[in-house]
């Protein structure tokens, strides 16, 4: 078999009409007689992580699932929008999102097939969507990175307004065009309504923070003092601290209660369009992706927390609140476009 995960359209990150974009495969619909059959064909899978972070465990899923897959990489936005465009005419078989809020649009959209026990079956209940639409694949948690010589006050947030306060302007990095912070301002607004997170916002803005590419470039910048805080995903700093003297690490994390949106515990997921052709393995591939195997992989090669009970995170990560009333339902975090309209309005992307 070949082993080798193609991709096929590295051009799509930069694409940003998705209604012009090729589908990059074929778009016919499922053939008669094919109904609870799979049709000919590689797998398709659109993967809204990245080819650099997950290209290893899809060229796994390619052997598990007895198959030849074929990737599309693209930002997760990007990749729902361009699932709701095509429809029933999309070539893909399953979707990896970055975030759960595509997720659950297309979700709302109907255009998820509800998973199987056996799927699903070995991972925590919280990690699993009440309707069985989607499933987790990975959890992270936001946090706040504060460097340890020069904004030690960093250590005793206790909530996202503890954020707002004057002593830090000017010291806080973020990286506003990024998934994970969109997501974090999404569940912003879910948890303080539209004018409560314009008014966050505003007073953030008014702080000065500084703008990166990147949660890394952030994470950098507070290392080096170049800020004092900074907004990043947990995994982030666990792989930038692997292997370095700690001595030579000027960073800690500090983490927020589940309830509050600063400590947004978030996911990773993955989810069986209803309209592939290819069921049966398309359901394999989630399985897979849900795997001891796999989840090894971003235990040790992500720092991401496990969803299954039976495989340990691989570094000394902090325990997670997964109770429902700890958290808001992830479903909820769908309204991206919603989100970024806010950001342009308040001036920040």
């Amino acid at each position: 078999m070949n082993r080798t995960v193609r991709t096929l359209a590295a051009a799509l990150a930069t694409c940003v009409l998705l209604a012009g974009c090729s589908g990059g495969g074929t778009t016919s619909s499922p053939e008669p007689g094919n109904a609870g059959g799979d049709a000919e064909g590689a797998l398709v899978i659109y993967s809204g992580r990245s080819e650099t972070l997950v290209a290893p465990v899809l060229e796994q899923l390619e052997a598990a699932v007895g198959r030849d897959v074929e990737v599309q990489y693209a930002g997760t936005a990007e990749l729902a929008a361009k699932l709701m465009e095509e429809g029933d005419r999309s070539p893909a078989d399953v979707f990896f999102s970055q975030d759960a809020g595509a997720l659950g649009a297309l979700k709302k959209a109907d255009m998820l097939a509800t998973l199987e026990d056996a799927t699903v079956a070995g991972v925590e209940q919280a990690y699993v969507d009440g309707d069985k639409k989607w499933v987790a694949t990975s959890g992270r948690a936001r946090v706040v990175v504060y460097n340890t010589e020069t904004a030690a006050a960093g250590a005793d947030l206790k909530s996202v307004d503890d954020l707002l306060k004057p002593e830090f302007k000017g010291q806080i990095g973020y990286a506003p065009t990024n998934a994970s912070f969109q997501s974090f301002v999404t569940a912003l607004r879910v948890a303080k309504g539209e004018e409560g997170a314009k008014k966050w916002l505003e007073d953030f803005k008014a702080l000065e923070p500084r703008s990166y590419a990147n949660n890394n470039a952030a994470l950098e910048a507070v290392d080096r003092g170049e800020v004092g805080l900074g907004l990043i995903n947990h995994y982030y700093w666990y792989r930038f601290a692997e292997g370095k003297d700690p001595a030579e690490v000027k960073s800690k994390l500090t983490y927020f209660p589940a309830s509050d949106p600063a400590g947004l515990i978030n996911v990773a997921g993955a989810g069986v369009l209803a309209s592939s052709e290819r069921q049966e393995t398309a359901q394999k591939a989630v399985a897979f992706l849900v795997s001891p195997e796999a989840q090894e992989y971003f235990a040790k090669d992500t720092a991401e927390y496990p969803v299954r009970a039976d495989v340990q995170p691989a570094f000394d990560l902090a325990p997670l609140d997964l109770s429902a009333a700890s958290n808001i339902d992830l479903n909820d975090l769908d309204s991206l476009d919603q989100t970024q309209a806010m950001l342009q309005d308040v001036g920040m992307i």
